[in-house]
């Protein structure tokens, strides 16, 4: 442990942690038929991201507000769970656990459905 209170083995798993939830993210994008490399990108990613569940690019100025962008966030992870096919007790998972339920959806056998699951 360093002065800081960071162990190297600590940095070296929540970078793999990190690279790990984008390489699921991109897969995401890629079933969702959108170019996986714009998980890199900031603000972008967001734009893709309600393109997949279907709603309008101004959603992203109603994620800057505080309060409500938690509702929204929330409500975007129940469209991705439609957009898949998946019920709302998968977006519990996506909310409360998205290092697992992620991976469920990128690596997963679930195929995109289109915006919302139409």
């Amino acid at each position: 442990m360093d002065d800081y209170g960071f162990s190297f083995t600590g940095i070296i798993i929540m970078l793999a942690i990190a690279i790990f939830l984008i390489v699921a993210e991109w897969k995401i994008y890629e079933k969702a038929g959108k170019p996986g490399w714009a998980v890199l990108i900031p603000i972008y990613n967001v734009i893709v991201l309600l393109e997949i569940i279907g709603k309008p690019w101004w959603w992203l100025l109603l994620l800057l507000i505080p309060i409500v962008n938690i509702i929204f966030g929330i409500w975007m992870f129940n469209l991705l769970s439609k957009s898949f096919g998946y019920s709302e007790g998968f977006t519990v998972g996506l909310v409360l656990l998205p290092i697992i339920f992620y991976p469920i959806l990128g690596f997963g056998s679930a195929a995109y459905k289109g915006p919302a699951g139409s």
